[in-house]
């Protein structure tokens, strides 16, 4: 771990020789271990010189008060994020994408997180499978009811040598995917509108290994997508929580 925190520092460090890093547990489920590993793990990459605090990517079933406890501790002095994995307040879709745990699972990992004092971020996925737009509102509604920091959202992508992959491949009419950024800009806008105005809005695309994915193929940097958002925000006169309506749940 502090090799790979060291090459990161390196490459970077040619740029930005006066930059501080954040540790970003990423991949696969960071909190899914005895709390003694993870606290080795976590301590070993603060160790790392230049590196202020931590992001940590996780799933909302897999995150026990142990864990929560101690890096509330930790948060009091040094900058913790956590991450989850939500993709959908739907527990329809949930299931269909056989993601293991529900929306009220995942809202009781992220009310817990943030009542520790703990930064708190989600990710979701726009464009799943049968999600009409209306969904798609409805959705940034939802999140907004709950305590939190930041949110990242993805575009639906098909990803090969998946089980999605092999349902599109069966089903593709099941899939109503963004074929253009122009469609998806459409999407995120009206998101915006909906979602509450004091969460940071962190990531609007990511951009699968060309060679891995099989729809949408934008070929599209994530700055070029944010310019073509923020031009079509401002010639809409559209602007995050522009419809927001706080309900007596949001927190």
């Amino acid at each position: 771990m502090t090799r790979q925190l060291q090459l990161g520092k390196a490459f970077f460090g040619r740029k930005y020789s006066d930059m501080h890093y954040l540790a970003y547990f990423q991949s696969h489920t960071n909190t899914h271990a005895p709390l003694a590993t993870l606290q080795q793990r976590y301590k070993e990459a603060l160790a790392v010189d230049g590196i202020v605090g931590l992001v940590i990517g996780t799933r909302p079933d897999c995150v026990g008060d142990d864990v929560l406890d101690w890096l509330a501790t930790l948060a009091r002095h040094t900058f913790v994020l956590i991450e989850y994995g939500v993709e959908t307040t739907d527990d329809t879709l949930l299931a269909r994408l056989n993601r293991g745990h529900t929306y009220a699972q995942a809202t009781d990992a992220i009310r817990r997180t943030a009542v520790r004092g703990i930064h708190t971020a989600v990710h979701l996925i726009l464009g799943l499978p049968g999600q009409s737009r209306r969904q798609m509102t409805e959705e940034a509604e939802r999140i907004s009811q709950l305590p939190l920091d930041i949110l990242k959202l993805h575009q639906l992508q098909i990803v090969k040598d998946t089980p999605m992959a092999d349902d599109y491949a069966r089903h593709p009419g099941h899939y109503a995917l963004f074929a253009t950024p122009d469609d998806y800009i459409t999407a995120v806008v009206d998101f915006l509108q909906h979602l509450r105005p004091d969460i940071t809005v962190e990531r609007f695309t990511s951009q699968s290994p060309d060679q891995l994915l099989i729809a949408p193929r934008w070929g599209m940097k994530n700055h070029v997508f944010v310019d073509l958002l923020r031009r079509r925000l401002n010639e809409c006169q559209a602007w995050q929580g522009q419809y927001y309506n706080p309900t007596p749940s949001d927190t």
